[in-house]
């Protein structure tokens, strides 16, 4: 219950917060059929550092989504999958190239460069994607003492903006890194959401990543209903090699694997990771139509997964930040993100918009 002033009058306004909040899909819980998959491998013994049974029957199920012969190696986390999987790419003297705004250069706290110990170069980007054209642009650093060249390229699918890549976009982009003599890692943090958005199938999976020629993803499940643990896939069998030591020597080497491989082999029965992303960016489109006839709040773009990014001034911001916290994204502009997950229920659209339009009101 919050008081509000209405000219000389004082009136009490029923504002109760949505269950579930919209900061980030990575504040939901995890999906039920994860946890019973957790339980069912919970029982007994079983060997350590995947050589259990979940974890060669998640390689072979990776194998199977991807037409690909990959290699998967589990890791503890979203950081740590991509700092597994450019400690495997990068060559000595090479450099890092990715958008300004990923999020290996603006919210990992430095892990590349301090534990992979390699440059990034942020490049121009147009609401977080990057161009072919930027990319070839790193040529003017090769042959040259005084700069590290670029020996990666890595793009972030669905990106730091919500944005997509298209299956030909990606095909454009690993055109590019080869000529530039690059290799190309894709962060999937929330790649279901993009397949989900781009077609919803696993031939779109294969099309905008083994088929696309990319190198090494790191595949995402934590926001997608996971409990912890993501993976690093490897389509170049050479790059895989290299990473059986260096996944111990970047401290991502979880002795019970069969707990998170349990995970993803039940995120990939029956496509269950898709149908989740699916429901995530449902729920985004609908907050969208809720308040889109809002002006001030420049929703200018139906969301292509599960996040929009609207504006709102400070004052008005921190008031419904207080009441259902979101993330700010950008202060100088007054952006702000607001995010759906698997489990956001129209019910709690319908509210957090209710709430926005309340305080919009004032």
């Amino acid at each position: 219950m919050r008081w509000a002033r209405d000219g000389d009058t004082e009136r009490v306004i029923q504002s109760r917060a949505p269950e579930r909040q919209f900061a980030s899909d990575n504040l939901a819980g995890a999906h039920p059929a994860v946890l019973e998959a957790v339980q069912r491998a919970n029982h007994g013994h079983a060997l350590p550092y995947g050589a259990d049974d979940y974890s060669k029957q998640l390689e072979l199920a990776m194998c199977e989504l991807f037409d690909h012969d990959v290699v998967v190696r589990p890791v503890f986390g979203g950081t740590g999958a991509n700092v597994l999987a450019l400690s495997c790419m990068v060559q000595p003297g090479d450099a890092v190239a990715c958008s300004e705004v990923a999020h290996i250069a603006v919210d990992e706290a430095g892990a590349p460069e301090h534990i992979v110990g390699t440059k990034l170069i942020g490049l121009p980007h147009e609401r977080g994607r990057v161009s072919p054209g930027d990319v070839r642009a790193l040529a003017s650093l090769r042959n040259s003492q005084h700069h590290a060249p670029a020996g990666v390229l890595s793009i972030t699918q669905a990106t730091e903006y919500g944005t997509l890549y298209s299956i030909d976009d990606i095909a454009a982009l690993v055109d590019a890194a080869r000529e530039m003599d690059m290799r190309v890692h894709m962060d999937g943090a929330r790649i279901a959401n993009a397949v989900a958005s781009l077609g919803g199938g696993r031939e779109t999976f294969r099309k905008m990543t083994s088929r696309a020629g990319v190198d090494a993803l790191s595949f995402g499940g934590t926001k997608n209903g996971l409990l912890f643990g993501e993976v690093v896939v490897f389509f170049d069998r050479q790059l895989a090699d290299r990473s059986l030591n260096l996944r111990k020597q970047v401290t991502q080497l979880p002795s019970k694997m069969r707990f998170v491989s349990a995970q993803y082999l039940a995120l990939l029965k029956d496509d269950l990771f898709i149908a989740l992303a699916e429901h995530a960016n449902a729920m985004a489109r609908e907050l969208h139509e809720q308040l889109v006839d809002l002006p001030s709040l420049h929703l200018d773009h139906v969301p292509a997964v599960n996040s929009l990014f609207p504006t709102l001034a400070k004052s008005i911001r921190q008031d419904l930040q207080e009441w259902s916290f979101f993330w700010d994204w950008d202060v100088s502009c007054d952006l702000v993100r607001w995010m759906t997950a698997w489990d956001t229920t129209s019910d709690d659209v319908k509210m957090f918009a209710a709430g926005v339009r309340e305080r919009l009101s004032r």
